[in-house]
């Protein structure tokens, strides 16, 4: 049943499938009935049988069935839903299933999916073809743009993700400073390198481990962490380690650990501790960037890095990454110097198309201001429900970024984002994908909107909310 539901899936895309035979008997036996899952929501039924079938094919396919590890709901249970299509602000699954979207394929889809404009400049690209393994002009107005927009960047180099942006920075820094040394701060994810995965956030937490088996002591042995929001610490660790740390990484605002924003002052410390010590300041907006200002975090707080790393929205929902900074540090990368790094599909037409359509629906007017207010009208809404209803909750946003906590907070940091009732948390994911809402699949999450959220999709979110937080 599970391999016809996946085969129909394929032909129905215009896909060419394999199929793949049963494990021999000598493996352990597994479960293999599938449970129509139909739950009453009012006067209709909602029912994920066929995200289930093709999710129990894809666990024989694919570690835990999935390619990305939150996306197995293992931190709020249930089923996970298996996607057909999507156009705006909205998703349907495989089941017919119609969702209010603020996952935004974890970011990228600031001015809503599949948005016609992109599309249409992507077919014409497409023609030409999806990959030339040699420069083409398309980079130079990207980086143009990408330059233009973000007060760090002088010279930028694209990559395809923003973990390889992230072990692109980190060589970088080591490289330039002459020192191996990093400081991160617990609960930030900076991808999945070896010498970030320690205290790492989300995509660890999610699954209830403190790092990840693989990853060799002499890899982290150089990674120093602080909590977020504690300039002090970080101040000891430079004092601790004078002339030896090559830079601080940090998300400016937190979105692996749900949403935490910076305090007034903690920005300023880290410019000035960096700045003393000689040491470099590393802001990972692979989230933030684009996202909170048209320049990102730092036009936001008015904190210059010397390095910064992007993702997701420079791609328009195409695989990218990038890092840039000050021409000297920049001038480190081969071929204009040592350090070396390559990608051979870095700078595709394809990802570059994406990113410029999707920057310059981002310069129109007003772009900022509406994300602020209907994210904040959403955040308003969800507190105001849960207050109606007894439960401790807070949260906050900035711009197109939010998050919210089962926890009566104030969050400054993981170790009090942990505080939350994941358990509760889980509950409410699951209500609302009944009601019609997807949301991410952990408290230690952040959520986006998107230029095409409508006031009626906020409004039906926030009584989708205050229905189900009087049911759990």
């Amino acid at each position: 049943m599970a391999g016809a539901a996946v085969a129909a899936a394929a032909v129905a895309s215009g896909i060419s499938i394999r199929t793949v035979s049963a494990p021999k008997a000598s493996r352990a036996p597994r479960a293999r009935s599938v449970v129509r899952a139909a739950i009453s929501v009012g006067e209709k039924a909602y029912t994920v049988q066929k995200s289930e079938e093709i999710f129990n094919a894809a666990k024989e396919l694919m570690p835990g069935g999935v390619n990305s590890p939150v996306r197995a709901f293992k931190s709020v249970g249930g089923q996970p839903i298996v996607f057909d299509s999507v156009k705006g602000s909205h998703m349907w699954d495989v089941d017919g299933n119609e969702y209010i979207d603020y996952v935004g394929s974890w970011g990228p889809a600031i001015i809503g999916h599949a948005d016609d404009t992109v599309n249409a400049a992507l077919i014409e690209t497409l023609k030409k073809g999806t990959s030339f393994g040699a420069p083409c002009a398309l980079e130079n107005v990207l980086a143009q743009m990408v330059i233009s927009a973000v007060p760090s960047i002088e010279m930028v180099r694209f990559v395809n993700s923003g973990t390889e942006a992230c072990m692109g920075a980190l060589r970088l820094v080591r490289a330039f400073t002459g020192r191996e040394k990093i400081l991160k701060f617990e609960g930030c994810y900076h991808g999945h390198a070896d010498s970030f995965l320690v205290k790492a956030g989300s995509g660890v937490a999610t699954l209830g481990l403190p790092d990840s088996p693989g990853v060799p002591k002499g890899a982290t042995v150089g990674t120093l962490t602080a909590p977020y929001n504690d300039a002090k610490a970080v101040k000891q660790l430079f004092e601790d380690n004078k002339g030896e740390i090559a830079a601080v990484f940090l998300e400016p605002v937190v979105g692996n650990a749900g949403f935490i924003p910076p305090t007034p002052a903690f920005l300023n410390a880290l410019r000035e501790v960096t700045k003393q010590d000689g040491a470099l300041l590393v802001f990972d907006e692979v989230m933030t960037g684009f996202r909170l200002a048209y320049g990102g975090a730092q036009e936001y707080f008015g904190i210059t890095p010397d390095v910064t790393t992007l993702g997701k929205i420079i791609g328009g929902g195409l695989p990218v990454g990038a890092y840039g900074g000050r021409k000297d540090i920049m001038e480190m990368v081969a071929p204009a110097g040592p350090m070396y790094q390559a990608g051979t599909l870095s700078g595709n037409p394809l990802a570059m198309t994406a990113g410029i359509h999707t920057l310059k629906r981002l310069m129109e007017p007003g772009t900022y201001e509406y994300l602020d207010k209907v994210t904040g009208e959403l955040v308003q809404g969800i507190l105001d429900a849960g207050a109606k209803t007894g439960h401790e909750m807070c949260g906050g946003h900035i711009r197109g970024m939010f998050g919210f906590f089962f926890a009566s907070g104030p969050v400054y940091n993981f170790d009090d984002a942990k505080k939350s009732d994941t358990a509760k948390f889980g509950r409410f994911h699951r209500g609302m994908l009944e009601e019609g809402v997807y949301l991410a699949p952990s408290q230690f999450e952040a959520g986006f909107t998107s230029l095409a959220h409508t006031p009626q999709d906020i409004e039906k979110t926030v009584e989708a909310a205050e229905k189900v937080l009087r049911w759990i």
